[in-house]
């Protein structure tokens, strides 16, 4: 845990004001925690957020959508540029997707790749898929992070 909170130290903004700096370093172990907490406490189900933003039962402003995915903006952004492509199948985590499942998960992969450029990433992105309490799912439907807009970091975490 102490490493994970040193690296992500190296990921803030340095400050030379103490106080901002101080508050900055607070606040993204917090979410951090939080996010970590969530992961543990997360079981699958046959419902989820996401389901429910399928359905438009929660409002979301989609920036790409077709008839196997969707991607809309993380409201929970880890970096300048955030956003998720989830498909519209509702499977709960990688390791559960099944053989007939491939052309769909390189059609997500391909989707964050269009999307990526529509937002900008030119110089790059990182994508992540959560699986698992030990990978900090919180949210069992599968779904793409695609995370760009500034230098990431190396080890991720």
């Amino acid at each position: 845990m102490v490493m994970r909170l040193i690296t992500a130290i190296k990921h803030l903004n340095y400050s030379y004001n103490r106080k901002a700096y101080s508050s900055n370093i607070f606040m993204l172990i917090r979410k951090m925690a939080s996010e970590v907490e969530k992961a543990q406490s997360a079981v699958p189900s046959e419902d989820t957020i996401f389901g429910k933003i399928l359905r438009k039962e929660i409002p979301c402003k989609f920036i790409y959508e077709d008839d196997k995915c969707v991607a809309f903006h993380d409201i929970n952004a880890q970096a300048p540029t955030h956003f998720l492509v989830i498909p519209r199948k509702p499977i709960p985590q990688l390791s559960k997707a099944a053989d007939e499942d491939e052309l769909l998960l390189g059609h997500l992969m391909n989707v964050a790749r269009k999307v990526a450029k529509q937002e900008g990433l030119d110089q790059g992105f990182r994508l992540v898929v959560n699986d698992g309490q030990n990978g900090a799912q919180s949210v069992y439907h599968l779904h793409l992070h695609v995370l760009g807009g500034r230098q990431m970091q190396w080890p991720p975490g």
